[in-house]
């Protein structure tokens, strides 16, 4: 009799824990977590302006999030340096998410490990290098930029007078020098900010490279137009000349060669870049989804700086003029 209400009692503490179990399997299954969970997990999708705190240095990063699919997230992440990068997936539970990329230009051989947390509007987290060094970061939804209104042009302005390096700053110690109407980059070295901030422009800039030299403009200080010496029969890539870095390939590559006095004609509206290379459209009104390596910041939505990339090699320029919008 004994040996019978021992079975009768385990019986049914089984019978109960199997009923719990099962409770707490529906509950966690139910349309509605899962409703939840997906709007959750919406609420991640888009465009990211981040903002890494790097040894006590407050560096830009960017990130952005796709749906694949039904169900699968994945995306582009843009680090301090280097060009967008794809996620191949982003992992998502209860509003936190996760997601690995190899090193590109960096030391180190592990995979970065990003962690983050959606809260409201915002998103905040962790980021371990392949070097094995963690910072701190946070982002908020980047702008859409639309421009609704029609375009008005102001006054064209010389950003560059022929003669100094009036209304021009280096980020470092500075190598750039003006000699018979050329600012010149003899050198690796800083890179050259302009002290005027734009939203809308057009801008036209000669340049001229060496043989194997490489240098940049940057829109607004966050979207690098290339400038390299890449060969005239190689495919066109978002990373040689005239590519938006990382993002926007042109439909051919116009370049002269090195030693050649070469022409870019930008063209900025919001996000819409039109890009003329020596006199050819090589890429017409598209839309640059995000920063590019090196960019000064990630405040999309803020007037910013045309800047010359000084750190890849000799580079030089002449005529350098703005027309921003009015």
């Amino acid at each position: 009799m004994n040996m019978y209400r021992k079975f009768l009692v385990l019986s049914l503490s089984s019978l109960l824990t199997l009923a719990a179990a099962d409770t707490l399997y529906a509950a966690d299954h139910s349309p509605a977590i899962h409703l939840k969970n997906a709007a959750t997990a919406k609420e991640l999708i888009g465009r990211w302006d981040i903002t890494m705190d790097e040894n006590g240095k407050t560096v830009p990063s960017w990130l952005e999030v796709k749906l694949s699919g039904n169900s699968t997230l994945t995306g582009y992440f843009v680090g301090v340096s280097g060009s967008a990068r794809p996620i191949a997936k982003v992992t998502f539970k209860d509003g936190k998410f996760s997601f690995t990329i190899p090193p590109q230009w960096e030391k180190g051989d592990q995979d970065f490990v990003i962690e983050g947390e959606l809260t409201g509007d915002e998103i905040h987290g962790t980021l371990v290098t392949s070097e094995g060094k963690k910072h701190n970061w946070k982002g908020v939804k980047a702008p859409y930029l639309y421009r609704t209104a029609p375009v008005a042009w102001a006054k064209p302005i010389a950003l560059f007078n022929g003669k100094d390096l009036t209304g021009w700053k280096a980020l470092g110690e500075n190598q750039w020098v003006v000699k018979n109407g050329v600012l010149t980059s003899p050198h690796s070295g800083a890179n050259l900010i302009s002290d005027q901030k734009f939203t809308d422009f057009k801008l036209h800039v000669e340049f001229k490279y060496q043989k194997g030299s490489n240098s940049g403009v940057y829109l607004r200080g966050r979207y690098e137009v290339q400038i390299e010496d890449s060969p005239k029969d190689a495919h066109p890539s978002s990373v040689l000349f005239s590519g938006v870095y990382g993002f926007l390939p042109p439909n051919q590559i116009a370049a002269l060669g090195p030693d050649q006095w070469q022409t870019y004609d930008i063209t900025l509206i919001g996000r819409m870049v039109t890009v003329v290379a020596n006199g050819k459209t090589v890429i017409s009104n598209q839309e640059i989804p995000g920063i590019t390596g090196g960019a000064l910041d990630s405040k999309e939505g803020e007037p910013g700086p045309i800047y010359f990339q000084g750190d890849h090699g000799p580079i030089e320029f002449r005529k350098i003029i703005i027309t921003p919008i009015k």
